[in-house]
């Protein structure tokens, strides 16, 4: 093993530093709404010490961001060694890190503007151990040559690789590895178009305006809301149709960005997902680390024959959103979907027949939204009348989907699998292995128990919490069944 000492790009104390102002840009928002945006560094003015001190600590507090890129950069070293990544940082408190090359779990690589500018790469360095959804290590700007370097050693430890490779054999390689999916452009925009978003984007921005709460002026815009409504409903009704739309919009073009180019291969028992414009980012999954696999369909999708998996994975920080869910394949047609599945898992029964639901456990689909749906549909029409009848509608459109959502209900086991079907708006099919599942536990009701109903919850590992499965209301007999396999 090369003992040689192995610095971090210059780029990566900017990289750093900018990373710690991002996180001070909110801090300046609320000082600047907290002021009423009166800044005044006047000093005869009577804001001039408040606005000097509040700016002076947010002053304070950049500078210290800047020059702990500087002392990150200058103090952060890696080298091999007896088998070993070793990494030693810090000023004052030096730190030292050892991670043997055999536990390394997977090496993920995330290319931002910068480092595409420059030809380098964010390496993060995973293993069985990574806990609070961080990596293991994180090399925060090093050449992309220096990052093959470090796979290379990393094969090499583990017999995978018996001699060195140059620059060109790497690049070779790479191009050979096989591709099981690729989303074309078409397939894109249709998942772009099909996305949900939209509730992201709104949930984002209730989240910014919730941080705001005590300088919005709530009165004032109610009052302008009640005058804009006197103009009627429709042009109401217009004004949230253009919100939607431009949230829609919002959520079309990040999920362009976000899964541009989305490729996945496959190499030595590891899943290589490579995706994105803006940042381009390259996940590594082992194979053994998956827990469970998600097929999802939501309404629109399901109509057109689309769906999209999602693999459930223990540990590791590859996951989207900070969790440990990872799209496998984002838009897939539903029988390319299973025929993929089967080649990559061929010991899992991807094509199940389902137990599904008795039908005496139809209303508890739905009976159960009546007690919040009633009240609400009762102010609604005592307040609004008499558009607020419309609300009436409500009580059809639950017990429709609550039908749908019973149609769909059913579980099957086949040998050491648990398969679980269900759905609230998107049909979810759930595949388990029994040696993943970490508790299977039912729960019954009054009213369910005179109907001999019962509904079961099965966990895997997946995250902090792990991804749990709920069939609701199955036949009793079939519940205990369920559990009598998982105790065995």
């Amino acid at each position: 093993m090369s003992k040689e000492i192995n610095r971090l790009h210059p780029i990566s104390a900017i990289i750093t530093s900018a990373k710690a102002l991002k996180s001070l840009i909110f801090p300046l928002v609320v000082i600047i709404f907290s002021n009423g945006f009166h800044i005044s560094f006047n000093f005869h003015s009577d804001n001039f010490w408040r606005t000097t001190f509040l700016f002076g600590i947010w002053g304070v507090g950049a500078l210290l961001a800047l020059v702990s890129g500087i002392v990150k950069w200058r103090t952060f070293v890696y080298w091999f060694e007896d088998g070993e990544l070793r990494v030693k940082y810090g000023l004052f408190v030096k730190k030292k890190r050892y991670i043997p090359f055999d536990r390394i779990q997977s090496l993920n690589y995330n290319e931002g503007i910068f480092h595409r500018l420059l030809g380098l790469v964010k390496v993060q360095v995973e293993t069985a151990g990574s806990k609070d959804r961080k990596p293991e290590v994180e090399l925060t700007a090093i050449r992309k040559a220096a990052a093959d370097v470090i796979e290379q050693e990393m094969r090499r430890a583990k017999n995978q690789v018996t001699e060195p490779m140059n620059d060109e054999q790497s690049e070779i390689e790479e191009v050979l590895v096989p591709t099981i999916y690729h989303m074309s452009i078409r397939d894109l925009f249709i998942l772009a178009i099909t996305s949900g978003g939209i509730g992201v984007v709104l949930s984002g921005i209730a989240a910014i305006v919730s941080q705001f709460s005590d300088i919005i002026p709530y009165e004032e815009i109610f009052n302008e809301l009640a005058v804009f409504a006197k103009f009627g409903a429709l042009l109401v009704a217009l004004a949230v149709i253009v919100s939607l739309i431009v949230a829609w919009f919002v959520s079309f073009v990040i999920t362009l960005i976000n899964y541009y180019e989305y490729t996945v291969r496959i190499e030595d028992e590891k899943l290589i997902i490579t995706k994105g414009l803006i940042e381009k980012k390259r996940i590594t999954l082992p194979l053994n680390r998956i827990q469970a696999i998600r097929i999802v369909e939501n309404p629109v999708r399901q109509l057109f024959g689309f769906a999209t998996v999602v693999v459930e994975s223990a540990g590791g920080n590859g996951g989207e959103g900070n969790d440990k869910k990872i799209t496998l394949f984002p838009l897939i047609q539903t029988q390319e979907c299973l025929e993929t599945l089967e080649q990559l898992f061929p010991d899992i029964n991807w094509r199940p027949e389902f137990i599904n639901s008795p039908k005496r456990a139809r209303p508890f689909f739905y009976r159960i939204d009546f007690v919040w749906l009633i009240p609400i549909i009762g102010a609604c029409s005592y307040f609004f009348y008499p558009y607020g009848l419309l609300s009436l509608l409500f009580i059809p459109l639950t017990i429709v989907i609550g039908i749908w959502q019973h149609k769909t209900a059913g579980y099957m086991i086949d040998g050491k699998q648990l398969t679980m079907k269900y759905r609230v708006f998107s049909r979810i099919t759930l595949f388990m292995e029994k040696k993943r599942i970490q508790s299977i536990g039912t729960t019954q009701t009054y009213f369910q128990k005179r109907k001999n109903v019962m509904t079961v919850k099965a966990t895997v590992m997946s995250g902090m919490t792990g991804i749990t499965g709920n069939v609701p209301s199955l036949e009793q007999q079939d519940a205990e069944t369920i559990l009598s396999w998982y105790e065995h």
